[in-house]
Protein backbone atom coordinates (compact mmCIF):
# COMPACT_ATOMS: atom_id res chain seq x y z
CA UNK A 1 0.00 0.00 0.00
CA UNK A 2 0.91 3.53 -0.62
CA UNK A 3 1.94 6.26 1.37
CA UNK A 4 -2.03 7.77 0.81
CA UNK A 5 -3.51 5.15 2.75
CA UNK A 6 -1.70 5.87 6.07
CA UNK A 7 -2.59 9.75 5.28
CA UNK A 8 -6.41 9.07 4.37
CA UNK A 9 -6.16 7.03 7.73
CA UNK A 10 -4.61 9.71 9.96
CA UNK A 11 -7.07 12.24 8.52
CA UNK A 12 -9.88 10.03 9.75
CA UNK A 13 -8.44 9.48 13.21
CA UNK A 14 -6.80 13.23 13.97
CA UNK A 15 -9.59 14.43 16.04
CA UNK A 16 -8.54 11.36 18.45
CA UNK A 17 -5.17 11.03 17.68
CA UNK A 18 -3.40 15.27 16.28
CA UNK A 19 -1.51 15.23 13.79
CA UNK A 20 2.19 16.60 14.01
CA UNK A 21 2.89 18.98 15.07
CA UNK A 22 0.35 19.14 17.69
CA UNK A 23 1.76 22.32 18.88
CA UNK A 24 1.34 24.38 15.89
CA UNK A 25 0.24 28.02 16.15
CA UNK A 26 -0.20 29.79 12.74
CA UNK A 27 1.78 33.31 12.94
CA UNK A 28 -0.84 35.62 11.05
CA UNK A 29 1.51 38.38 11.35
CA UNK A 30 3.64 36.46 8.39
CA UNK A 31 0.90 34.89 6.36
CA UNK A 32 1.57 34.70 3.08
CA UNK A 33 -0.14 36.40 0.15
CA UNK A 34 -3.93 34.78 -0.82
CA UNK A 35 -2.63 35.01 -4.39
CA UNK A 36 1.06 34.05 -5.92
CA UNK A 37 3.00 37.81 -7.23
CA UNK A 38 5.21 37.48 -10.15
CA UNK A 39 7.12 41.22 -9.79
CA UNK A 40 8.13 42.69 -12.98
CA UNK A 41 5.93 40.63 -14.99
CA UNK A 42 4.10 42.42 -18.11
CA UNK A 43 0.11 41.78 -17.41
CA UNK A 44 -2.69 42.50 -19.58
CA UNK A 45 -6.35 42.66 -18.02
CA UNK A 46 -8.41 40.14 -19.56
CA UNK A 47 -11.59 41.43 -21.36
CA UNK A 48 -14.31 43.48 -19.38
CA UNK A 49 -17.33 40.70 -18.55
CA UNK A 50 -20.54 42.65 -17.37
CA UNK A 51 -22.55 40.79 -14.51
CA UNK A 52 -25.84 40.15 -15.96
CA UNK A 53 -29.26 38.88 -14.19
CA UNK A 54 -31.22 39.09 -17.07
CA UNK A 55 -34.28 36.33 -17.50
CA UNK A 56 -32.36 35.32 -20.15
CA UNK A 57 -28.89 34.81 -18.57
CA UNK A 58 -28.13 30.30 -18.34
CA UNK A 59 -29.36 29.55 -14.62
CA UNK A 60 -28.27 27.35 -12.19
CA UNK A 61 -29.95 24.56 -13.28
CA UNK A 62 -27.88 24.99 -16.62
CA UNK A 63 -24.71 24.83 -14.83
CA UNK A 64 -25.84 21.39 -13.43
CA UNK A 65 -26.99 19.59 -16.14
CA UNK A 66 -24.72 16.67 -16.64
CA UNK A 67 -22.81 17.84 -19.98
CA UNK A 68 -22.16 20.89 -21.70
CA UNK A 69 -22.10 21.40 -25.62
CA UNK A 70 -19.52 22.13 -28.30
CA UNK A 71 -18.91 25.54 -27.87
CA UNK A 72 -15.27 26.38 -28.48
CA UNK A 73 -13.78 29.05 -25.55
CA UNK A 74 -12.22 32.58 -26.99
CA UNK A 75 -10.65 35.24 -24.78
CA UNK A 76 -14.25 36.71 -23.64
CA UNK A 77 -15.38 33.01 -22.54
CA UNK A 78 -12.29 32.17 -20.50
CA UNK A 79 -12.33 35.93 -19.18
CA UNK A 80 -15.77 35.35 -17.67
CA UNK A 81 -15.10 32.05 -16.39
CA UNK A 82 -12.12 32.77 -14.74
CA UNK A 83 -13.81 35.94 -13.21
CA UNK A 84 -16.96 34.65 -11.55
CA UNK A 85 -14.86 31.26 -10.49
CA UNK A 86 -11.73 33.04 -8.86
CA UNK A 87 -11.51 36.32 -9.15
CA UNK A 88 -12.13 38.64 -6.79
CA UNK A 89 -16.16 39.70 -6.67
CA UNK A 90 -15.83 42.39 -3.86
CA UNK A 91 -15.80 42.56 0.37
CA UNK A 92 -18.00 41.58 2.75
CA UNK A 93 -18.79 42.25 6.66
CA UNK A 94 -21.30 40.79 8.60
CA UNK A 95 -21.08 39.65 12.36
CA UNK A 96 -20.89 36.08 12.43
CA UNK A 97 -19.59 33.44 15.14
CA UNK A 98 -16.65 32.91 12.91
CA UNK A 99 -13.49 33.43 14.93
CA UNK A 100 -11.45 35.78 12.93
CA UNK A 101 -14.65 38.55 13.90
CA UNK A 102 -12.76 41.15 15.33
CA UNK A 103 -10.05 41.57 12.45
CA UNK A 104 -12.34 41.67 9.43
CA UNK A 105 -13.06 45.48 9.75
CA UNK A 106 -9.21 46.42 9.23
CA UNK A 107 -8.61 46.23 5.50
CA UNK A 108 -5.36 44.36 5.58
CA UNK A 109 -7.44 41.27 6.96
CA UNK A 110 -10.30 42.31 4.88
CA UNK A 111 -12.71 39.31 3.29
CA UNK A 112 -12.49 39.50 -0.25
CA UNK A 113 -14.97 36.98 -1.69
CA UNK A 114 -15.01 34.97 -4.86
CA UNK A 115 -17.87 32.78 -7.06
CA UNK A 116 -15.89 29.66 -5.52
CA UNK A 117 -15.57 28.46 -1.97
CA UNK A 118 -12.58 27.46 -0.44
CA UNK A 119 -11.23 26.24 2.90
CA UNK A 120 -10.85 28.51 5.40
CA UNK A 121 -11.09 31.45 2.63
CA UNK A 122 -7.47 31.17 1.76
CA UNK A 123 -7.91 30.57 -1.81
CA UNK A 124 -4.36 28.45 -2.42
CA UNK A 125 -5.23 27.59 -6.11
CA UNK A 126 -3.28 28.55 -9.15
CA UNK A 127 -4.00 28.80 -12.76
CA UNK A 128 -1.96 28.99 -15.78
CA UNK A 129 -2.51 29.44 -19.34
CA UNK A 130 -0.76 27.56 -21.48
CA UNK A 131 -1.73 29.92 -24.80
CA UNK A 132 -0.59 28.21 -27.97
CA UNK A 133 -1.46 29.56 -31.37
CA UNK A 134 -4.87 31.32 -32.35
CA UNK A 135 -5.46 32.15 -28.28
CA UNK A 136 -5.56 36.11 -29.27
CA UNK A 137 -2.30 36.52 -26.94
CA UNK A 138 0.86 35.82 -27.73
CA UNK A 139 1.70 31.79 -27.34
CA UNK A 140 3.34 31.45 -23.94
CA UNK A 141 2.62 30.82 -20.64
CA UNK A 142 0.65 32.68 -17.95
CA UNK A 143 -0.59 32.88 -14.44
CA UNK A 144 -3.86 34.07 -13.83
CA UNK A 145 -3.84 36.74 -10.91
CA UNK A 146 -7.30 36.59 -9.40
CA UNK A 147 -6.41 40.20 -8.05
CA UNK A 148 -6.28 41.71 -11.39
CA UNK A 149 -7.85 39.99 -13.50
CA UNK A 150 -5.14 39.69 -15.72
CA UNK A 151 -2.92 37.40 -16.82
CA UNK A 152 0.90 37.50 -16.06
CA UNK A 153 3.48 36.54 -18.84
CA UNK A 154 6.08 34.06 -17.59
CA UNK A 155 7.16 32.75 -20.77
CA UNK A 156 6.81 33.98 -24.26
CA UNK A 157 7.22 31.18 -26.47
CA UNK A 158 4.67 28.21 -28.04
CA UNK A 159 5.39 25.16 -25.92
CA UNK A 160 1.93 23.48 -26.47
CA UNK A 161 3.98 20.47 -28.23
CA UNK A 162 5.76 19.95 -24.76
CA UNK A 163 2.01 19.84 -22.95
CA UNK A 164 0.89 17.17 -25.31
CA UNK A 165 3.68 15.23 -24.36
CA UNK A 166 3.53 15.94 -21.02
CA UNK A 167 -0.40 14.95 -20.95
CA UNK A 168 -0.62 12.12 -23.53
CA UNK A 169 -3.05 11.69 -26.20
CA UNK A 170 -6.03 12.75 -24.56
CA UNK A 171 -4.39 16.31 -25.50
CA UNK A 172 -3.54 15.26 -29.15
CA UNK A 173 -5.82 17.97 -30.43
CA UNK A 174 -5.75 20.53 -28.11
CA UNK A 175 -3.93 24.04 -28.20
CA UNK A 176 -4.99 25.87 -24.79
CA UNK A 177 -4.44 24.16 -21.83
CA UNK A 178 -5.58 25.64 -18.25
CA UNK A 179 -3.14 24.13 -15.43
CA UNK A 180 -4.47 24.21 -11.81
CA UNK A 181 -2.03 24.01 -9.15
CA UNK A 182 -1.56 24.58 -5.60
CA UNK A 183 1.03 26.23 -3.33
CA UNK A 184 1.35 24.39 -0.34
CA UNK A 185 2.31 27.50 2.08
CA UNK A 186 -0.84 29.21 1.09
CA UNK A 187 -2.88 26.96 2.98
CA UNK A 188 -0.28 25.24 5.26
CA UNK A 189 0.88 28.43 7.36
CA UNK A 190 -2.44 27.94 9.31
CA UNK A 191 -3.79 24.09 8.39
CA UNK A 192 -0.15 22.37 8.65
CA UNK A 193 0.06 18.57 8.03
CA UNK A 194 -4.00 18.69 7.40
CA UNK A 195 -3.44 21.20 4.45
CA UNK A 196 -3.25 18.76 1.73
CA UNK A 197 -6.41 17.26 3.07
CA UNK A 198 -7.69 21.18 2.55
CA UNK A 199 -6.43 22.02 -0.83
CA UNK A 200 -6.92 18.97 -2.61
CA UNK A 201 -10.83 20.19 -2.32
CA UNK A 202 -9.88 23.64 -3.33
CA UNK A 203 -8.85 21.90 -6.52
CA UNK A 204 -12.56 20.37 -6.50
CA UNK A 205 -14.57 23.47 -5.72
CA UNK A 206 -12.51 25.43 -8.36
CA UNK A 207 -12.91 22.62 -11.08
CA UNK A 208 -16.51 22.28 -10.70
CA UNK A 209 -17.38 26.03 -10.74
CA UNK A 210 -15.24 25.90 -14.14
CA UNK A 211 -17.63 23.22 -15.05
CA UNK A 212 -20.81 24.66 -13.92
CA UNK A 213 -20.29 28.27 -15.98
CA UNK A 214 -18.98 25.74 -18.87
CA UNK A 215 -22.23 23.41 -18.89
CA UNK A 216 -24.08 26.80 -18.32
CA UNK A 217 -23.02 28.39 -21.69
CA UNK A 218 -22.67 25.52 -23.56
CA UNK A 219 -18.75 24.54 -23.42
CA UNK A 220 -17.30 21.37 -21.77
CA UNK A 221 -14.57 21.55 -18.77
CA UNK A 222 -12.63 17.95 -18.90
CA UNK A 223 -9.64 17.94 -16.42
CA UNK A 224 -6.73 15.57 -17.25
CA UNK A 225 -5.73 14.48 -13.61
CA UNK A 226 -2.74 11.89 -14.30
CA UNK A 227 -0.10 13.35 -16.26
CA UNK A 228 4.25 13.98 -16.23
CA UNK A 229 3.69 16.31 -13.10
CA UNK A 230 7.65 16.08 -12.43
CA UNK A 231 7.94 17.80 -16.28
CA UNK A 232 5.35 20.02 -16.20
CA UNK A 233 6.37 21.18 -12.92
CA UNK A 234 10.11 21.94 -14.54
CA UNK A 235 8.41 23.68 -17.57
CA UNK A 236 6.56 25.95 -15.10
CA UNK A 237 9.89 26.15 -12.61
CA UNK A 238 8.46 25.79 -9.60
CA UNK A 239 9.91 24.43 -6.26
CA UNK A 240 9.22 20.36 -6.69
CA UNK A 241 7.96 20.27 -3.71
CA UNK A 242 6.78 23.79 -2.53
CA UNK A 243 4.08 23.19 -5.14
CA UNK A 244 2.10 20.43 -6.53
CA UNK A 245 -0.18 20.61 -9.79
CA UNK A 246 -3.32 18.73 -10.04
CA UNK A 247 -5.29 18.61 -13.34
CA UNK A 248 -4.21 19.54 -16.51
CA UNK A 249 -7.50 21.16 -18.44
CA UNK A 250 -7.77 21.15 -22.74
CA UNK A 251 -10.13 23.46 -23.63
CA UNK A 252 -11.54 23.66 -27.26
CA UNK A 253 -10.66 27.39 -28.67
CA UNK A 254 -12.70 29.15 -31.12
CA UNK A 255 -10.22 29.54 -33.98
CA UNK A 256 -11.14 28.58 -37.92
CA UNK A 257 -7.66 28.17 -38.84
CA UNK A 258 -4.52 27.75 -36.68
CA UNK A 259 -1.69 29.80 -37.67
CA UNK A 260 1.60 28.67 -37.39
CA UNK A 261 4.17 29.27 -34.56
CA UNK A 262 7.82 28.70 -33.90
CA UNK A 263 8.09 25.94 -31.37
CA UNK A 264 9.03 27.38 -28.01
CA UNK A 265 12.22 25.95 -25.87
CA UNK A 266 13.04 26.69 -22.23
CA UNK A 267 11.56 26.61 -18.93
CA UNK A 268 9.70 29.41 -16.43
CA UNK A 269 12.74 31.48 -15.40
CA UNK A 270 10.63 33.99 -13.06
CA UNK A 271 9.50 33.10 -9.60
CA UNK A 272 6.77 34.44 -7.10
CA UNK A 273 7.85 37.28 -4.22
CA UNK A 274 7.24 35.95 -1.22
CA UNK A 275 5.34 37.89 1.68
CA UNK A 276 6.20 35.17 5.10
CA UNK A 277 9.62 35.98 6.14
CA UNK A 278 9.46 32.18 7.86
CA UNK A 279 8.22 29.34 5.50
CA UNK A 280 7.78 26.09 7.08
CA UNK A 281 8.19 22.71 5.44
CA UNK A 282 5.77 20.12 6.89
CA UNK A 283 6.87 16.72 6.39
CA UNK A 284 3.58 14.80 6.27
CA UNK A 285 2.66 17.30 3.64
CA UNK A 286 5.91 16.54 2.09
CA UNK A 287 5.49 13.03 1.62
CA UNK A 288 2.11 12.67 0.58
CA UNK A 289 2.68 15.64 -1.97
CA UNK A 290 5.67 13.40 -3.34
CA UNK A 291 3.52 10.24 -2.77
CA UNK A 292 1.05 11.38 -5.32
CA UNK A 293 3.24 13.10 -7.61
CA UNK A 294 5.13 10.26 -8.09
CA UNK A 295 2.09 7.97 -9.17
CA UNK A 296 1.05 11.21 -11.57
CA UNK A 297 2.22 9.76 -14.66
CA UNK A 298 0.94 6.19 -14.35
CA UNK A 299 -1.28 6.04 -17.63
CA UNK A 300 -3.79 3.67 -16.64
CA UNK A 301 -6.83 1.93 -18.10
CA UNK A 302 -10.31 3.44 -18.66
CA UNK A 303 -12.57 1.72 -16.47
CA UNK A 304 -10.00 1.19 -13.37
CA UNK A 305 -12.70 2.94 -11.06
CA UNK A 306 -15.71 0.80 -12.33
CA UNK A 307 -15.53 -1.32 -8.87
CA UNK A 308 -14.98 1.75 -6.41
CA UNK A 309 -18.27 3.74 -6.81
CA UNK A 310 -20.83 3.93 -4.13
CA UNK A 311 -22.47 1.46 -2.44
CA UNK A 312 -26.44 2.08 -1.32
CA UNK A 313 -28.14 0.06 1.14
CA UNK A 314 -31.52 -1.61 0.18
CA UNK A 315 -32.44 -1.90 4.39
CA UNK A 316 -34.90 0.70 6.05
CA UNK A 317 -38.04 2.54 5.89
CA UNK A 318 -37.89 4.39 2.78
CA UNK A 319 -39.34 8.61 2.71
CA UNK A 320 -40.13 9.57 -0.93
CA UNK A 321 -39.15 13.40 -1.51
CA UNK A 322 -41.14 15.79 -3.16
CA UNK A 323 -39.46 16.86 -6.53
CA UNK A 324 -36.92 19.66 -6.49
CA UNK A 325 -37.48 23.33 -6.15
CA UNK A 326 -36.08 24.49 -9.66
CA UNK A 327 -32.93 26.64 -9.25
CA UNK A 328 -33.99 29.09 -11.71
CA UNK A 329 -31.71 31.89 -10.89
CA UNK A 330 -29.22 33.06 -13.19
CA UNK A 331 -25.62 30.91 -12.39
CA UNK A 332 -23.47 34.41 -12.21
CA UNK A 333 -26.23 35.90 -9.30
CA UNK A 334 -26.05 32.63 -7.70
CA UNK A 335 -21.74 32.69 -7.67
CA UNK A 336 -22.26 36.15 -5.91
CA UNK A 337 -24.46 35.47 -3.12
CA UNK A 338 -22.64 32.13 -2.62
CA UNK A 339 -21.17 32.75 1.48
CA UNK A 340 -20.34 30.52 4.71
CA UNK A 341 -23.27 31.11 7.03
CA UNK A 342 -21.29 31.04 10.36
CA UNK A 343 -23.66 30.67 13.31
CA UNK A 344 -26.43 32.66 11.61
CA UNK A 345 -28.74 29.88 11.57
CA UNK A 346 -32.17 29.92 13.48
CA UNK A 347 -33.70 26.15 13.59
CA UNK A 348 -36.80 27.69 11.38
CA UNK A 349 -37.77 24.45 9.24
CA UNK A 350 -36.99 24.36 5.16
CA UNK A 351 -39.13 22.16 2.61
CA UNK A 352 -38.18 18.51 1.66
CA UNK A 353 -38.34 20.36 -1.80
CA UNK A 354 -35.40 22.78 -1.07
CA UNK A 355 -33.96 19.98 0.82
CA UNK A 356 -34.56 17.70 -2.33
CA UNK A 357 -32.96 20.30 -4.73
CA UNK A 358 -29.83 20.79 -2.48
CA UNK A 359 -29.15 16.73 -2.47
CA UNK A 360 -29.92 16.44 -6.05
CA UNK A 361 -27.36 19.30 -6.94
CA UNK A 362 -24.68 17.71 -4.62
CA UNK A 363 -24.64 14.76 -6.18
CA UNK A 364 -24.44 15.60 -9.06
CA UNK A 365 -21.12 17.08 -9.05
CA UNK A 366 -18.40 15.24 -10.56
CA UNK A 367 -14.78 15.41 -11.87
CA UNK A 368 -14.61 13.55 -15.07
CA UNK A 369 -11.04 12.31 -16.18
CA UNK A 370 -9.50 10.30 -18.38
CA UNK A 371 -10.22 6.98 -16.20
CA UNK A 372 -14.15 7.07 -16.97
CA UNK A 373 -15.84 4.35 -18.12
CA UNK A 374 -19.40 3.59 -19.36
CA UNK A 375 -20.06 1.01 -16.03
CA UNK A 376 -18.48 3.51 -13.60
CA UNK A 377 -20.61 4.85 -10.75
CA UNK A 378 -20.67 7.93 -8.73
CA UNK A 379 -17.80 7.63 -6.10
CA UNK A 380 -20.14 9.92 -3.65
CA UNK A 381 -22.89 8.85 -1.17
CA UNK A 382 -24.99 11.43 0.76
CA UNK A 383 -25.70 10.67 4.39
CA UNK A 384 -28.33 13.10 5.83
CA UNK A 385 -28.74 14.62 9.75
CA UNK A 386 -32.34 16.25 9.52
CA UNK A 387 -33.25 18.62 12.20
CA UNK A 388 -35.87 20.31 10.67
CA UNK A 389 -37.48 19.84 7.83
CA UNK A 390 -40.68 20.26 6.89
CA UNK A 391 -43.02 16.19 6.41
CA UNK A 392 -38.94 14.85 7.74
CA UNK A 393 -39.11 13.57 10.79
CA UNK A 394 -36.04 14.59 12.96
CA UNK A 395 -33.15 11.19 12.45
CA UNK A 396 -30.72 10.27 10.48
CA UNK A 397 -30.35 8.97 6.51
CA UNK A 398 -28.89 8.03 3.42
CA UNK A 399 -30.31 9.43 0.19
CA UNK A 400 -30.94 6.96 -2.46
CA UNK A 401 -30.50 10.06 -6.07
CA UNK A 402 -32.07 7.59 -8.30
CA UNK A 403 -35.38 7.36 -6.31
CA UNK A 404 -35.38 10.36 -5.16
CA UNK A 405 -35.98 9.44 -1.32
CA UNK A 406 -34.24 9.27 1.84
CA UNK A 407 -33.65 5.85 3.74
CA UNK A 408 -33.69 5.67 7.47
CA UNK A 409 -30.76 4.61 9.51
CA UNK A 410 -31.76 6.23 12.54
CA UNK A 411 -35.07 7.98 14.55
CA UNK A 412 -32.58 9.66 17.12
CA UNK A 413 -32.56 13.20 16.95
CA UNK A 414 -29.25 14.23 15.61
CA UNK A 415 -29.10 17.61 17.05
CA UNK A 416 -26.77 17.26 20.54
CA UNK A 417 -24.63 14.69 18.61
CA UNK A 418 -23.84 16.88 15.60
CA UNK A 419 -22.58 19.55 18.49
CA UNK A 420 -20.60 16.70 20.41
CA UNK A 421 -18.83 16.16 17.13
CA UNK A 422 -18.05 19.47 16.17
CA UNK A 423 -14.73 20.83 17.19
CA UNK A 424 -15.15 24.61 16.97
CA UNK A 425 -17.55 27.02 18.03
CA UNK A 426 -18.43 29.16 14.45
CA UNK A 427 -22.00 26.97 13.85
CA UNK A 428 -24.89 25.33 16.24
CA UNK A 429 -25.32 22.76 14.61
CA UNK A 430 -28.22 21.60 15.82
CA UNK A 431 -30.21 24.89 14.80
CA UNK A 432 -29.14 23.90 10.91
CA UNK A 433 -32.47 22.43 9.01
CA UNK A 434 -29.88 19.71 8.01
CA UNK A 435 -26.32 18.46 7.39
CA UNK A 436 -25.50 16.67 4.55
CA UNK A 437 -22.33 14.41 4.50
CA UNK A 438 -20.47 12.99 2.02
CA UNK A 439 -18.60 9.80 2.10
CA UNK A 440 -16.29 7.86 -0.15
CA UNK A 441 -14.98 4.48 -0.59
CA UNK A 442 -11.49 6.23 -0.29
CA UNK A 443 -9.24 3.16 0.36
CA UNK A 444 -10.94 1.43 -2.35
CA UNK A 445 -10.29 4.21 -4.69
CA UNK A 446 -6.74 3.97 -3.56
CA UNK A 447 -6.56 0.30 -4.12
CA UNK A 448 -7.56 0.58 -7.70
CA UNK A 449 -5.57 3.23 -8.76
CA UNK A 450 -2.88 3.89 -6.17
CA UNK A 451 -1.82 6.95 -4.64
CA UNK A 452 -2.65 9.77 -7.28
CA UNK A 453 -6.15 8.50 -6.09
CA UNK A 454 -6.17 10.72 -3.38
CA UNK A 455 -6.52 13.99 -5.21
CA UNK A 456 -9.60 12.35 -6.89
CA UNK A 457 -11.32 11.41 -4.19
CA UNK A 458 -10.72 15.09 -2.27
CA UNK A 459 -11.51 16.98 -5.66
CA UNK A 460 -14.97 15.01 -5.98
CA UNK A 461 -15.81 16.18 -2.75
CA UNK A 462 -14.69 19.77 -3.19
CA UNK A 463 -17.15 19.65 -6.31
CA UNK A 464 -20.14 18.39 -4.07
CA UNK A 465 -19.26 21.40 -1.63
CA UNK A 466 -19.08 23.99 -4.59
CA UNK A 467 -22.61 22.92 -6.41
CA UNK A 468 -24.06 22.34 -2.57
CA UNK A 469 -22.99 26.38 -1.82
CA UNK A 470 -24.77 27.36 -5.01
CA UNK A 471 -27.53 25.62 -5.05
CA UNK A 472 -28.08 27.07 -1.63
CA UNK A 473 -27.54 30.46 -2.95
CA UNK A 474 -30.17 29.82 -5.46
CA UNK A 475 -32.75 28.73 -3.22
CA UNK A 476 -32.13 31.99 -0.96
CA UNK A 477 -30.64 29.46 2.14
CA UNK A 478 -27.92 29.95 4.86
CA UNK A 479 -24.89 27.36 4.03
CA UNK A 480 -21.97 26.27 5.11
CA UNK A 481 -18.93 23.40 5.11
CA UNK A 482 -17.03 22.31 7.38
CA UNK A 483 -13.87 19.91 8.48
CA UNK A 484 -13.66 20.28 11.80
CA UNK A 485 -15.76 17.31 12.91
CA UNK A 486 -14.72 13.59 14.52
CA UNK A 487 -14.89 11.60 11.48
CA UNK A 488 -14.78 8.50 13.11
CA UNK A 489 -18.22 9.27 15.09
CA UNK A 490 -19.48 9.96 12.28
CA UNK A 491 -18.84 6.53 11.40
CA UNK A 492 -20.48 4.98 14.21
CA UNK A 493 -23.42 6.91 14.10
CA UNK A 494 -24.02 6.00 10.55
CA UNK A 495 -22.72 2.53 11.02
CA UNK A 496 -19.52 2.23 8.97
CA UNK A 497 -16.28 1.69 9.14
CA UNK A 498 -13.48 4.57 7.57
CA UNK A 499 -11.77 1.96 6.40
CA UNK A 500 -14.46 0.84 3.89
CA UNK A 501 -16.22 4.49 3.59
CA UNK A 502 -15.09 7.46 4.76
CA UNK A 503 -17.34 10.73 5.66
CA UNK A 504 -14.97 13.06 4.52
CA UNK A 505 -17.03 16.56 5.20
CA UNK A 506 -19.97 17.99 6.83
CA UNK A 507 -21.82 20.55 5.04
CA UNK A 508 -24.81 22.38 6.82
CA UNK A 509 -28.41 24.04 4.99
CA UNK A 510 -30.95 26.07 6.85
CA UNK A 511 -32.85 29.30 6.99
CA UNK A 512 -30.67 32.21 8.25
CA UNK A 513 -31.89 34.85 11.18
CA UNK A 514 -33.32 37.88 9.36
CA UNK A 515 -32.70 41.48 10.08
CA UNK A 516 -29.17 41.01 11.11
CA UNK A 517 -26.11 43.74 9.84
CA UNK A 518 -24.63 42.75 6.99
CA UNK A 519 -22.33 44.63 4.82
CA UNK A 520 -21.05 43.69 0.98
CA UNK A 521 -19.21 46.01 -1.37
CA UNK A 522 -19.26 44.26 -5.14
CA UNK A 523 -16.53 45.41 -7.62
CA UNK A 524 -18.20 45.94 -10.99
Amino acid sequence: MGYAHDYATAIMHRGRTPMPPADFVPDWGDAPRRFKLYSGAVTFPLPDVPVSADADAPSVAAGFAATGGDEPFDLASLSAMLRFSYAIQGRRLAPTANSDLASLPRYQHANWYRGTASGGGLYPCSTYWIAGPGADVNPGVYYYSPAEHGMQRLLAGDVVERLRRIVGPVADDATQFLVVGVKYWQNAFKYNSFSYHAVTMDVGTTLQTWRTWAAAHDRQINPVLWFDQADLSDLLGLEPDAEGLFAVVPIAWDTAEQPSAQPGAGRVVRTDKERSKVVIEFETITKIHRATAAAADDRLAVGSLREVGAVLRDDGVVIELPEPDELTMPLVTALRRRRSSFGRFEGRPITASELAASLAASVSARIPNELDGPDDGNLVKLYVFVNHVTDIPPGVYEYAPEANALRLISTDEPGAFLQESYFLANYNLEQTAAVVVPSVRTHAVLDAVGDRGYNLVNATIGAVSQNFYTAAAALGLGAGVALGFDNISYAERLGITVLDEAPLLIMLLGHERAGSGDYHYELG
